[in-house]
């Protein structure tokens, strides 16, 4: 009888011990910031990092501190990871972890590229977007999803190049697919220019012209998009440089959103921009506009001036492929005790 006490006293220590262990592994996956003040508080925005060039895995913490720390959200962020050590790998394309957390998001914020991930986590994804949630979506994510192998998955028609569903989720959810690379990047940055018509859209409150040293990419959104900021296309990489003298006839749209019918009968509201890598970010036009197209997205009152502020001391790196810092994992992303 003792022998046997014993057994299941063990066995009850060795359960709770790897509940803990798994929950502290879950926990590494992913990481939340808390908001305690602001309209946000009691929404829940989840942001999918995971692109191999524009550094995401830098770009989403940081607008999720913002909107944490200047508005009250409750932001998690979710990442790719290296299957062997768990830090963050934004090359690791077939996986997302903790994709459940898409189950409970009030808001989706992407930035996404050439993604496969397995089925049981693009069902939350799949589920969240039918569900009708918000989607802002940056960069790359007009390009988001890659299934080279179509039968494999359940979800293939959202590969960019679907036949199935043409233009994949990019063009049909988003507005728009991957077409081809106009700015060239590094060379040729993008100045956004709003459009004079639209400046008292709600979106573009307290936003002016924009600076993004990333290329502009070929775009041609829905017909049902309204196209709020449109591209300049400099020769040169600095804010001042002048007028590529080739490049900007037509001008190329940069942001737009609309509003679309999903396949279930639900109403998304879309946000997209083909601007938001990590360096991108650095410009204050850009930050509030993404704040802004979350206020918009959820049906609250857009800020006169949204507080887009930088937490912490965000030094993104250059946008490059293979250029994402080593060995970090998502619980060193954490805030300080004290951020101003």
């Amino acid at each position: 009888m003792k022998n046997t006490m014993t057994f299941r006293i063990s066995i009850l220590i060795v359960a709770t011990a790897l509940t803990l262990l798994s929950g502290r592994i879950l926990a590494a996956e992913t990481i939340t910031y808390e908001g305690k003040a602001g309209p946000g508080v009691g929404k829940h925005i989840v942001f999918l990092a995971g692109d191999e060039e524009y550094r995401s895995e830098e770009s989403l913490p940081q607008m999720a501190k913002i909107l944490a720390v200047r508005h009250g959200f409750k932001c998690t962020v979710l990442f790719s990871l290296n299957s062997k050590d768990g830090t963050i790998d934004p090359n690791a394309g077939g996986n997302i972890t903790g994709a459940e957390a898409l189950d409970h998001a009030d808001a989706i914020v992407m930035s996404l590229r050439f993604r496969r991930w397995p089925d049981l986590d693009m069902l939350h994804f799949v589920n969240a977007y039918l569900s009708g949630k918000p989607i802002i979506g940056l960069r790359t994510s007009t390009h988001a999803f890659a299934y080279k192998n179509s039968t494999n998955s359940a979800y293939s028609k959202y590969s960019h190049n679907s036949k199935i569903w043409p233009g994949g989720f990019g063009r049909q959810v988003l507005g728009e697919t991957w077409v081809s690379h106009l700015g060239e990047n590094h060379k040729e940055a993008t100045r956004g220019v709003i459009d004079p018509s639209l400046k008292d859209d709600v979106l573009l409150r307290g936003v002016g012209n924009i600076f993004a040293d990333t290329g502009c990419y070929r775009v041609n959104p829905q017909p049902d998009s309204t196209i709020l900021v449109r591209a300049d296309i400099l020769a040169g990489t600095t804010p001042d440089a002048p007028l590529h003298p080739t490049k900007n006839d037509p001008h190329q749209p940069l942001a737009w959103y609309r509003v679309h019918k999903n396949e279930a009968g639900r109403t998304n509201k879309v946000f997209c921009t083909t601007m938001g890598s990590s360096t991108d970010l650095r410009d204050e036009n850009l930050r509030r506009l993404l704040v802004n197209s979350v206020y918009w997205g959820l049906g609250m009152e857009v800020p006169a001036m949204a507080d887009v502020r930088l937490v912490g001391d965000f030094q993104p790196s250059a946008y490059k492929f293979n250029g994402y810092r080593k060995g970090v994992k998502p619980d060193e992303l954490a805030l300080p005790v004290t951020v101003k």
